[in-house]
């Protein structure tokens, strides 16, 4: 089924002119149009411009022109990602006609590889939120495939929902707390946010200035190293941007042999208490990991998580209002109830509390970097409960809230959510890996090695009446 084919496949087949990206990306809009009245992952289709984008991609395949592996690929953004032309709203009643007049530079990056955009992806109102679940934004929330009944994770909701019911090849979101591992986590995916820096954020709508991480989705470490190869790089746009060389792909497959991979248990042992069907499955991907004969040791980071969340709190509320205060002062009534109480509180932040959160964070990144700077990589938890129900308010917010992403969106390390089995409702169950800065490499290398040993990503979700 085309629609199970990963990035890595697909442009295989393609480049050898067995595949055609015209068949590729009908077979995903068919799909769309077929579940999405479901799933409502999707907030904007761009069906006629994929399609037109198709037939130039197959010309080039016919011609025989040069080809990268991203050509004819069918993608999708959240819509917080400037695109030309296609409306962007935020998930927002305040954005629900804005067009803007240029790209995202990580969606122009790809269409300049040869990849097609197949439309705009769900997400909470400015991708913020506590995972509280309102009926008063414009949009539905978006279920997740493995049971539609169940959580897909916040606020790239419809990325993970895309991605893991086949209704996008991949996807982009953007990552201020979690918000591009926890889909992941919550759809069996790949999420991997990269080093603060290593990608561009410009044209993609902020929630908070310093915390922002753009990041990416797939179903394979593998569709994830050939999107950050063609996404990564300097861009004059974004200042926080450096160059720094792209992973070498054929070290991401060497294994993890004599690696030393770190392991930090107070996450989800002493600070919260994690499910005890997640704390197995760490332990057994920490096994995986020794197995194959990596140096697993035991890391002590003498900072509770509770710091990480309180620090980023702070900051992140103030700079998500000053990113929209003349909206809250003015339209405010127009806002989703998330949304409105998160602005709420950073009017209350005086200017010296936010300068105190940014020098705590300056000494959070400081200690973290001296644990995961001591190894190659580092295994962690990220969600500690295991998804909820979508009526399980108070669920959600403990899924979302309790969990150790926000770590690494406070100290700016590459870090990457992996599926490591399921639990008994049938629900994804996930560890990050986390890696030194500008390392993404050896992420991807330690996650390449886990997929290939236990290859959960080759399970898909079962549509059932869907399909």
């Amino acid at each position: 089924m085309l629609h199970h084919l990963t990035i890595g496949a697909a442009a295989r087949l393609i480049a050898a002119r067995k595949l055609s990206p015209v068949e590729l990306v009908d077979a995903f809009l068919a799909r769309i149009a077929r579940l999405d009245r479901v799933l409502h992952s999707y907030i904007t289709v761009t069906g006629e411009a994929a399609r037109t984008a198709a037939r130039t991609a197959e010309s080039a395949v016919l011609e025989r022109r040069d080809i990268g592996p991203l050509h004819g690929i069918p993608y999708a953004l959240k819509d917080n990602y400037y695109t030309r032309g296609i409306r962007t709203t935020a998930g927002s009643r305040l954005l629900l006609d804005f067009v803007p007049d240029e790209d995202a530079t990580l969606h122009r990056r790809l269409r300049d590889a040869g990849a097609i955009l197949l439309g705009k992806l769900n997400t909470w109102e400015f991708g913020t939120g506590t995972g509280e679940l309102t009926d008063d934004l414009p949009f539905p929330t978006a279920s997740n495939p493995w049971n539609v009944s169940r959580f897909s994770g916040g606020s790239s909701t419809g990325a993970g929902t895309a991605v893991a019911s086949g209704l996008a090849m991949a996807a982009l979101g953007s990552d201020t707390g979690g918000s591009v591992r926890t889909p992941a986590a919550a759809c069996g995916l790949i999420g991997f946010k990269p080093t603060y820096g290593r990608l561009s954020r410009a044209g993609i709508i902020p929630n908070s200035y310093s915390l922002d991480h753009p990041g990416l989705l797939t179903w394979t470490v593998e569709d994830a190293a050939i999107l950050l190869s063609a996404l990564a790089g300097m861009d004059p746009r974004d200042p926080t941007t450096v160059e720094r060389a792209a992973p070498d792909h054929a070290r991401i497959g060497a294994g993890v042999r004599q690696l030393r991979i770190g392991v930090i248990r107070r996450f989800h042992q002493q600070d919260v208490v994690a499910d005890a069907q997640l704390a197995t499955a760490i332990e057994d991907a920490i096994g995986v990991f020794r197995d194959q004969g990596a140096q697993l040791v035991d890391v002590e980071l003498p900072i509770p998580l509770q710091d990480y969340r309180l620090c980023t709190r702070v900051i992140g509320s103030a700079e998500a209002f000053a990113a929209h205060e003349q909206d809250f002062l003015f339209r405010r009534h127009e806002m989703g109830k998330a949304l409105r109480d998160k602005l709420m509180s950073g009017v209350f932040i005086r200017a010296a509390d936010y300068l105190k959160a940014v020098r705590w964070r300056r000494e959070l990144a400081v200690r973290t970097d001296a644990i995961v700077a001591s190894c190659d990589a580092i295994i962690c938890a990220g969600p500690l409960r295991l998804t909820p129900l979508l009526t399980d308010i108070a669920g959600i917010k403990d899924y979302v809230m309790g969990s150790a992403m926000c770590v690494f969106n406070a100290t700016g390390h590459p870090a990457l959510s992996q599926c490591i089995g399921f639990d008994d409702n049938g629900m994804p169950l996930s560890m990050q890996l986390v890696g030194r800065y500008f390392d993404e490499e050896t992420v991807l290398r330690a996650a390449a090695a886990y997929e290939a040993a236990t290859q959960w990503q080759l399970q898909r979700p079962k549509l059932d009446g869907m399909e």
